[in-house]
């Protein structure tokens, strides 16, 4: 059975813990000090995705994805706007 975790990954996570402990760890565009380790462990692996480490892919990812495509097209507006144009008529 092979690792599912490789050596970068586990050297950016320990320097993420290593930094919310010093209260230097910040999160995304807010920029808000991290003081929940779960955090801090997956700003760790994400950034060891980005540097290209042996990391499993976010299974959130794919959550997220399938949630932005369903807001894409809003049915109920379609419908209003087609009710109205066949009003009009």
């Amino acid at each position: 059975m092979m690792a599912k975790y490789g050596k970068k990954a586990q050297q950016k996570v320990e320097a993420s813990m290593k930094e919310m402990e010093s209260g230097k760890l910040k999160s995304g565009k807010s920029a808000k000090k991290v003081t929940n380790p779960k955090q801090a462990i997956a700003i760790g692996l994400s950034e060891a995705r980005k540097a290209g480490g042996k990391v499993p892919p976010n299974p959130n990812a794919k959550k997220a994805a399938k949630k932005s495509s369903k807001k894409a097209a809003p049915k109920k507006a379609v419908k209003k706007v087609a009710k109205k144009a066949a009003k009009k008529s």
